[in-house]
Order: C-alpha cells, then sequence, then structure tokens
C-alpha cells in the first residue's frame, strides 16, 4: 500500500491575532477580563482558541470519511492515559511558538499556564500510554478512528507519601472542567444489568427466535469526545468517552417517603460506574464493579458503533468490510458475547452467521500473561449480571469444543485448556480465551512475549488456530516523547541532521556517524545537563532533597509490581550503601537513584516495597559517611507528566522485570530515544532494543525466559544462593533486622524471608548479575566519551520503536485500512 503524504503545516496566524482571539474567548466564553482572570482562566481560554481550530479538520475528517465510505477503526479501551494536551494539540498544529508571543504579550507565560493544565486520570501504565500514542498515531497517519473508554471522574488514585507510606487520595482531574471535550448527550445509550431472557419456543424445547432480555437495572452511557489531533494536523479522531447517568436520577415517591438514601441508589449506582478506574477487586462488590464498568463501555461503543453503520450504510451485513473494532487487553472481551447478543436479538441474525461476522469484525491484542492480569470471573456473578451473555457465551464455547473435538488432536486437558469455562475448583470464565476465540487477529506486543503467548497460555488454541497469533511491537509516538519532552535534543538534532525526521522518525538515524564526533557529544551532554538540573531543582522543589546534576542519574518509573523488581533496585542500593562505607577509598560513581510509580491498593507487598524504598532512602541521603555518592529519590504522584521531565533527564534506564513476565515495555524506549542507556533483562522489547542499538550499547544481564522457567521447575535454591552472596545476604539481614526500620524492626522480615522461601520473581537468582552489570555502568560512566557515544547511538538506532511504525502494521495485516 503506498503511504498517505505527510501535509505541510496549516498556515500559522499571527501572534497578535492569536492574542486578540484569547482576550475574546476570556470575555465572551469565560466571562472575564485580564484584571480578574486567574492562571486557569488564561489557559482555558488558550485552550479554547487553539480548540477552535481543531475543530474544523476534525469536522472535515468526518465528513471525508463518511463521504468516501472509508473503514474506520475503533479502539476500545479501559485506559488511555492521555498526559496533558495542551502541548501535544499546539505543537502537532504547528502553533506552539506563535502561542507562546501571543500570551507573552498580555504578560502570560504560556510554561507556567501549562503546567496548570492536570493530567486526565484515565490510566495506570503503559497499557492506557500505549493506546493514547496510538490514537495520535492514527490520527498523523490519517487513519479514521475512534477511541473508546471511561469518563473516569477521579481515576487513577493521586499518590501521596506520608512517613514512607503510600497513601491513595482522589484524583480530582476535573474541578476546573475540561475545555477539551465537548459533551454529546445526544449520544447516549442504554446499557442493562441482571434479569431475565424470554426464550421463544417451538413447543419441543428450542429456541430458534429471537431471545428477549429484560434488564431489571438501567443506566445511561452518556458520550464525551475528546478530539485527538495528529501531526501537522494530518487527521483529528475523536476519543469517545462514557459517563455513567442513572435512567431515573431520583425516585420521588421514595424520596417523599423519606427513603432519601433509597431514592438516590440508582443515582450512585451509575455514578460508581465512571468514578474510579480498576476498584479494589480483592472483595466480591469491587469484582462486580469492575465487570459492570467493563460491560458499560463495551456495551456503549458497540451500540454507538453500530448505530453509525446503520445510519451510513442502512445495513449490518457489511460490517466487517467498514469496521475494525479492537481490543485492548481482555477488559473489553465482554463485547464478543454483546456484539452477539446485539446481531442475533436485535437484528434476526442466526448465530452462525452472527459468529462469522463477530470473528471477521474483532482483533484482539494482549498484553500480559500474569494469569491474575488475563481476567476471569466467577460464573456465577457473570451469569446474574449478564445472563443472556452467559447463554451466548455457553453456546460460543459449545462450538469452539466441537469444532476442536472434530479435529481428533486434542486430548481432555486439552480441550479443557480451550474450552472458555475453568472447570477446576471455582467455575470461571475466562476473558482471554473468550477474546482469542471472537477475534480474527490476536497479537503480542513483542516478539518475546508472542512467541511465549503461543507456548504457554494460548498454547492449546494456537494449535486450534495456528494462523491467528501474530506479532506487532510496541512504539512511542516521538512527538510527546522527543519533540515535546525534549526540546533541546530536538533543536540539536535539527541543526546536525535537518528536518526529516521530524516527520518520519526513522530518519534520526542520520545521528548515528556524529557519535564519532566529539563536538557533537559536548553539545548532546550540555543538554542532558540542562535536562538533569531542571529534574534537581523539581526535586529540591518539592521534595527538599539537593542532588548534584553531575552524577549518573539512575531511574526506574513504572508500576510498583514485584515482577518488575523494584525490590531488586533497591537490595542492590543498600548493599551499595554498605560498600561505599565500607570502602571510602574506592573511586566510587556518583549515583542518584530515582524510583516512582503506585502500587495497586490492595497490593500489600507493592506498598511495602513503597515503604521500604524510602526508608532506606530517609536513612542513605542523611548519612555523611557517604559524603553523597549515593542518593535515593523517590518520586510521589509519578505521571506522564512526571516522565516527561524524568525520562530525559536520566542517563540510565532500569528496565529489570523477571525475563519473560513483562510483555514489551514502553517506557524502555521512551527512555533510549532520550538518551538514557538501558540497564536490564532479556525481557519484553529489551530483546529488540538490544538488536537494534548494538549489545555494546545495552548493559544485559541475568537469567532468560528459558532460565527462569527451568528454575521455577527445580528444587529451591534461594537459600544456597543468598547464602552465596556476601553482599546479598548482607544486604537482606539489614533490611530483615531492621535497620532501615528502626520503629518496627520486623516489618521487612516477612518480605525478605520470601526470598529464601522461593524468590519467584528471580530477585536473589538475579542479584550478582545486576549487580556486576550496575559495575560496568560505573566503568563506562567514567569514560564519558564512550558513555555519551553510546547515548548518542541509543537516540539514532531506536527510531523503529515508533508507534507510526506499529500503527503501519496494524493497519496493513490486522485491520486492513489502507495508510
Amino acid at each position: 500500500m503506498q503511504s498517505r503524504s505527510i501535509q505541510p503545516l496549516p498556515e500559522n496566524p499571527e501572534p497578535q491575532r492569536l492574542a486578540d482571539e484569547i482576550l475574546q474567548a476570556l470575555r465572551y466564553r469565560l466571562g472575564k477580563d485580564t484584571t480578574v482572570a486567574t492562571p486557569h482562566d488564561w489557559l482555558t481560554a488558550s485552550i479554547k482558541v487553539v480548540r477552535d481550530r481543531i475543530i474544523d479538520h476534525w469536522m472535515k475528517g468526518t465528513k471525508e470519511t463518511y463521504e468516501q465510505q472509508e473503514k474506520r477503526v475503533y479502539y476500545l479501551s479501559l485506559e488511555f492515559l492521555i498526559g496533558r494536551l495542551m502541548r501535544d494539540a499546539f505543537c502537532n498544529l504547528g502553533l506552539m511558538e506563535a502561542m507562546r508571543e501571543a500570551l507573552a504579550s498580555l504578560d502570560v507565560d504560556i510554561d507556567l499556564i501549562a503546567r496548570l493544565e492536570p493530567d486526565a486520570a484515565l490510566g495506570n501504565g503503559g497499557l492506557g500510554r500505549l493506546a493514547a500514542c496510538f490514537m495520535e498515531s492514527m490520527a498523523t497517519l490519517d487513519i479514521p478512528a475512534h477511541g473508546y473508554g471511561i469518563r473516569y471522574v477521579n481515576g487513577m488514585f493521586r499518590q501521596e507519601i506520608q512517613d514512607g507510606w503510600q497513601v491513595e487520595l482522589p484524583e480530582t482531574w476535573l474541578d476546573h472542567g475540561n475545555p477539551w471535550e465537548f459533551e454529546r448527550r445526544e449520544r447516549s445509550f442504554e446499557v442493562g444489568f441482571c434479569g431475565f431472557v424470554e426464550s421463544p419456543s417451538d413447543g419441543e424445547g428450542d429456541a430458534p427466535g429471537r431471545h428477549i432480555w429484560k434488564p431489571t437495572e438501567r443506566v445511561l452511557a452518556v458520550a464525551y469526545d475528546t478530539p485527538v489531533v495528529g501531526w501537522r494536523a494530518n487527521r483529528v479522531n475523536t476519543l469517545r468517552l462514557w459517563s455513567g447517568m442513572p435512567v431515573d436520577p431520583i425516585l420521588l415517591d421514595k424520596f417523599n417517603a423519606g427513603d432519601h438514601i433509597g431514592a438516590l441508589a440508582e443515582s450512585n449506582k451509575a455514578d460508581a460506574l465512571s468514578r474510579v478506574l480498576y476498584p479494589a477487586d480483592s472483595h466480591q462488590a469491587g469484582q462486580e464493579l469492575r465487570l459492570r464498568q467493563e460491560y458499560f463501555f463495551s456495551s456503549a461503543s458497540l451500540q454507538d458503533i453500530l448505530q453509525r453503520h446503520v445510519s451510513q450504510y442502512g445495513e449490518i451485513a457489511s460490517l466487517p468490510d467498514k469496521a475494525a473494532i479492537h481490543l485492548n487487553d481482555t477488559h473489553p472481551a465482554v463485547a464478543v458475547p454483546e456484539l452477539m447478543r446485539l446481531l442475533m436479538d436485535e437484528h434476526d441474525m442466526p448465530f452462525a452467521l452472527a459468529w462469522d461476522m463477530t470473528r471477521r469484525t474483532f482483533a484482539y491484542t494482549n498484553h500480559t500473561l500474569l494469569p491474575e492480569a488475563l481476567e476471569s470471573w466467577p460464573v456465577p456473578l457473570f451469569e446474574r449480571l449478564l445472563p443472556r451473555h452467559m447463554q451466548i457465551v455457553y453456546a460460543i464455547n459449545a462450538a469452539v469444543l466441537l469444532e476442536a473435538r472434530q479435529g481428533g488432536h486434542f486430548n481432555d486437558q486439552q480441550i479443557a485448556n480451550i474450552s472458555l469455562i475453568q472447570e477446576n475448583g471455582e467455575r470461571r470464565l475466562r476473558m482471554g480465551n473468550l477474546a482469542f476465540v471472537g477475534s480474527h487477529s490476536v497479537n503480542g506486543v513483542s516478539m518475546l512475549h508472542t512467541e511465549l503467548m503461543k507456548e504457554t497460555v494460548f498454547a492449546d488454541l494456537h494449535r486450534l488456530y495456528p494462523d491467528r497469533i501474530n506479532n506487532k511491537t510496541n512504539g512511542i509516538t516521538p512527538r510527546r516523547w522527543l519533540l515535546q519532552c525534549n526540546p533541546g535534543l530536538t533543536t540539536l538534532a535539527r541543526e546536525a541532521i535537518g528536518d526529516a525526521f521530524l516527520d518520519d522518525i526513522a530518519a534520526i538515524r542520520a545521528l548515528d556517524p556524529l557519535a564519532d564526533d566529539a563536538t557533537f557529544r559536548e553539545k548532546f551532554a550540555a543538554v542532558k545537563r540542562q535536562n538533569k538540573e531542571r529534574l534537581a531543582r523539581l526535586v529540591a522543589e518539592r521534595l527538599g532533597i539537593r542532588i548534584d546534576p553531575a552524577a549518573l542519574f539512575d531511574v526506574q518509573i513504572k508500576r510498583i509490581h514485584e515482577y518488575k523488581r523494584q525490590l531488586l533496585n533497591i537490595l542492590e542500593a543498600v548493599a551499595l550503601y554498605d560498600q561505599i562505607r565500607s570502602h571510602p577509598e574506592r573511586d566510587w560513581v556518583p549515583r542518584v537513584k530515582f524510583l516512582g510509580g503506585k502500587a495497586a491498593p490492595s497490593y500489600h507487598n507493592a506498598k511495602l516495597i513503597i515503604k521500604l524504598a524510602n526508608d532506606v532512602a530517609r536513612v542513605v541521603n542523611r548519612d555523611p559517611a557517604v559524603r553523597g555518592l549515593l542518593k535515593i529519590v523517590f518520586v510521589p504522584n509519578y505521571n506522564v507528566s512526571a516522565a516527561e521531565i524524568l525520562i530525559p533527564a536520566a542517563d540510565l534506564s532500569e528496565q529489570i522485570s523477571t525475563a519473560g513476565m513483562e510483555a514489551s515495555g514502553t517506557g524502555n524506549m521512551k527512555f533510549a530515544l532520550n538518551g538514557a542507556l538501558t540497564i536490564g533483562t532479556l525481557d519484553g522489547a529489551n530483546v529488540e532494543i538490544r538488536e537494534h542499538v548494538g549489545p555494546e550499547n545495552i548493559f544485559i544481564f541475568g537469567l532468560t525466559a528459558d532460565e527462569v522457567a527451568e528454575r521455577r521447575k527445580g528444587d529451591a535454591q534461594s537459600r544456597a544462593t543468598i547464602e552465596g552472596s556476601r553482599e546479598l545476604s548482607q544486604a537482606i539481614a539489614a533490611v530483615s533486622s531492621g535497620v532501615f526500620s528502626p520503629d518496627d524492626p520486623s516489618r521487612y522480615r516477612e518480605l525478605m524471608n520470601g526470598l529464601y522461601q522461593h524468590d519467584w520473581f528471580m530477585v536473589a537468582a538475579d542479584f550478582e548479575a545486576y549487580a556486576a552489570a550496575q559495575r560496568d555502568v560505573d566503568a563506562k560512566w567514567r569514560d564519558s566519551a564512550a558513555w555519551y557515544a553510546s547515548a548518542v547511538r541509543n537516540v539514532a538506532r531506536v527510531g523503529w520503536f515508533s508507534s507510526d511504525r506499529t500503527i503501519r502494521e496494524y493497519a496493513k495485516d490486522i485491520w486492513n485500512v489502507p495508510v
């Protein structure tokens, strides 16, 4: 397919004209004048002025898609970690400098008001950020697309650190409204729960006709649209988020009878659907709410898609040819039986035809091999909330298992593995299997992850459908993760190699020869130093910790989880702390370790690891014997905006997950594109990053995925491993005995004992290799020319890890849309 041409940036208006428009927006849309306008008012007025220009592109693209009957992509994701949108939109429209001048003429600092824009609390980590990058790339590549999710009022919690512990607070990102969004009250759909199913009968027990589901609970899903601007305004696509509203806001009869709580019960239930991202599922109420959320947004999205399709084409049969619906992980997997229900019960389609259309329409991306993340629901819970869908799931399961049996190549255990219903123990509905069988394409997100999918969680389904699994290695948008977050490096690259990489990030490869140019390396180092100084100022202002920008900045920022092994990082820091104090005569490399990330509220060990990081930091940072050679900083409330400051300042990128457990990662790509060297295992996309940057420009250590699997099969070796490592055993002893927790000496005893007992995440097994790799880091850091040569080569060689490349592959291989 021919690539669509990149359009020139729209003609920029004069700054004076923009300034006039900002004043008009301030007066006529916000009811303020310059004497009383707050910084938030200036922010909103500026966004409104640019949003008006976006609308023209938005409507033009929508009209062209309709007139040309182009196939649309619909991306269903429970998370969209979009971050602040102002710089993204201004940059992609080519208006950043003109807006800067316009606001300066009004005595307003654009950087100051930009910092006031809240991060939309619509995601947790890599899954949601990937969805945001994909939306921007689809608009950049001129692919007509809608993203569908939930408009969480509070979303992911705001993290505060109190006495070293994580405290979860509501993220009130909508306090000042959201000037980017448009409420579409007319685009509202009724979503039902519970109730019963009426089945027509022919008198002999069969039910050939349409089934009628009569829910006893109903809510409204109301659409809120946010425009997503592509680079050079190639296209503006739509992120449509659903907000829950009651069908009947208040039951007046109950209210007037004095039952004020009961009168608002329906309103409260609807509100809960779009209140918080990932309610704690350690109890039944949390599990039920999460399933309700997943069905709520999946059903509303499918109703919207089908209504749009029928309105344009007058029939439903062409749906697979005109709509590609993509399931981002298992959260929207309930969309499979929901589409079947709509086709059969609302459009009178027989099961076989509906099943064929469903599979041709859906595609599914798997993001994890972790059993707890491959969602499953207790059958009684699913059947109570969605009785008609349970019937459809059983019908789908029967069709799939009969297909497997008829092939004659599967034994009973393999049939059980293929089944949508887990029968051993509590009967549960496997959402990963449901998404797999209901899609024509199932993709992993790195080469290693895709191969492991075939060998582990979907091994028997892969045997049944050997052509279904394919790989699409993740990518990141270079607009957000280079042009916007690292303007110094962007300017340096433009001066050195021209502007071609702005439109095609692969062209940044032209920087590669400059890794051997001493003058360029000095300029590159100066940009890195400026980014580090910015981060150092921020840490001093917010946390009161003074750090030296000349030190090596060692950064691990990601969701706190045992498989991501923040614990390995902390234990190595404890060992390093002991070594620095014991051997002050050695030439130690000054190092600042940054950690950041949120732990799920019900994940005890993850929250304990956060506390440990802060306890160790408190002791190390205050110890004069360390002489400032090691400092540890835990960055609270890690989010997209924090990442945009931390990543350009990083020298070393920690990607140290247990091999075989990280599907891909995208932080590893962002760090490399900004000139950080990776220390990591051969896990996820690290494998492919090493291939692109070269093994001499990355620090790889530890067990491979195969070696981890073999070690887990064998007898416990962790005690011998720990006792065989003096540094590790001393570090564990110090933590376990209360050196870092004098107020509660036993606080970490159980956590440390776990390393002796099973070491499932290979913290002890990989410690010596990790510590040795860190000393290799020290050696390379001492050779400044070698370090920055490798840093430049990382920037130059990771253009392939662009979400533009990933989306082109999706478009060609999965969605069948031109690009």
